[in-house]
């Protein structure tokens, strides 16, 4: 018998039609991005998980909040995309927004097309401080003129936020206290979805081409690794092997990534071993498929890598009906999400739930986190509006008081 999950539809939101961003917040409680991209005017509601009521709450308007009106005629401020942040010594949660959501009179909206554009072109990725123990926005600034947001990462002990600008596909670092941007440069042309830091502050993310890129501040340079990481050899090059999500662990010494691209693959990241780390190859997320055949990356599809209190890597894959490689009776959904938990020491993956919407698939879940109490949470994209969330309960043996802890420091 598999772990309990409860289905949580963004009501507060009733056009919410994706959920890009989920993650703990430094009191423990969980927040998650309602977001509305596809639909003319939409905007994001940051919404946080209600435990004394079991339900969902949206906390304020984006637009509102940094005064880019949903009306404007521009691109609206329409999602916060892996861009929740968490600052523990001041219990502030920082968030930035990203764009494709269209004017309010157009049918969709091109960065490109517009970017010259005054009245309709995206006014920028705002950057927004929410004190979590005031439930106060304590202020906001405009983190990337013109651009979105992919991700986001935390530097708490240096002051300082970096993030992937989108469509341009450069890194930004931000220094909190002055309120100051700085653009590092160029990556590539396909974003990756993380960001993650090491025990020398230094910046890693993926290139287009599947290589690590590292940001060291004490050489202020970026640098790439001379190695393609893990995928598959058999149709792939590396190329579109960007990191999707990342998870620290627990001791902090090694990263859990998994990579965007049609057959994601696992593997584990030691960054501070020899001269570019060591990554271990931990095979593929997804079920076996037809090579010949192309996937969408929305129907092969795996995310919501995080550690719960036991110490072991949760994560949800895809799985779908395959005539071959996974016959379901007849009846059953034609796609879900599979909860997997992984063993660090032995390695070894075992299914312990099965996420399933009422009204729709579940097969493409794009964060998770741990509350405080020590339950498994993971946002949901895409599907029939409202999108939403899921809770999976674990057992009280693995479980322990302020289960959120260590947090991870980017979206």
């Amino acid at each position: 018998m598999g772990y309990p999950a409860r289905w949580y539809p963004f009501s507060c939101h009733p056009t919410s039609d994706s959920c890009w961003s989920l993650s703990v917040g430094p009191e423990g409680r969980i927040y998650a991005a309602a977001c509305c991209e596809g639909v003319p005017g939409g905007i994001v509601k940051p919404v946080r998980y209600n435990e004394a009521t079991d339900s969902i709450d949206a906390l304020f308007d984006m637009d509102a909040m940094v005064d880019d009106p949903y009306d404007s005629g521009r691109a609206t401020q329409c999602k916060i995309h892996y861009s929740f942040a968490p600052s523990m010594h001041d219990g502030v949660m920082f968030m930035a927004s990203h764009l494709s959501g269209p004017p309010i009179d157009r049918p969709a909206y091109s960065p490109w097309m517009s970017w010259n554009d005054p009245e309709r072109c995206f006014r920028g990725a705002a950057l927004l401080a929410f004190d979590t123990k005031s439930d106060q926005v304590l202020w906001w600034d405009t983190l990337i003129p013109k651009e979105g947001c992919r991700c986001l990462a935390h530097d708490e002990e240096r002051g300082l936020l970096y993030a992937l600008s989108y469509p341009r596909d450069h890194l930004f670092v931000y220094d909190i206290a002055k309120r100051e941007r700085r653009d590092l440069g160029r990556i590539g042309s396909v974003n990756a979805q993380a960001l993650f830091l090491d025990s020398k502050h230094r910046v890693w993310t993926t290139s287009d081409y599947g290589r690590l890129i590292r940001y060291d501040p004490e050489k202020d340079r970026m640098e790439t690794s001379p190695y393609v990481l893990p995928h598959n050899p058999e149709f792939q090059t590396g190329w579109h092997s960007v990191f999707y999500d990342a998870c620290p662990s627990p001791d902090g010494k090694a990263v859990y990534a998994v990579t965007w691209i049609a057959n994601p693959w696992l593997m584990r990241i030691w960054p501070d071993e020899g001269e570019w780390g060591r990554v271990e190859d931990l095979g593929p997320a997804t079920q076996k498929r037809d090579t010949t055949i192309p996937y969408s990356t929305g129907l092969d599809h795996c995310g919501g890598l995080t550690f719960a209190a036991d110490g072991m890597l949760y994560y949800v894959a895809a799985r779908w009906r395959d005539p071959v490689h996974n016959p379901l009776p007849e009846g059953h959904k034609d796609q879900e999400g599979v909860v997997w938990r992984l063993n660090p020491a032995a390695l070894e993956r075992e299914e312990v739930a099965v996420l399933e919407r009422p009204e729709g698939f579940a097969q493409y879940v794009s964060r998770g986190a741990v509350d405080h109490n020590g339950d498994l949470f993971f946002g949901h994209c895409c599907g029939p509006r409202p999108v939403g969330l899921f809770k999976v309960t674990l057992p009280p043996e693995r479980k322990r008081p302020n289960a959120h802890l260590p947090i991870r420091m980017w979206g």
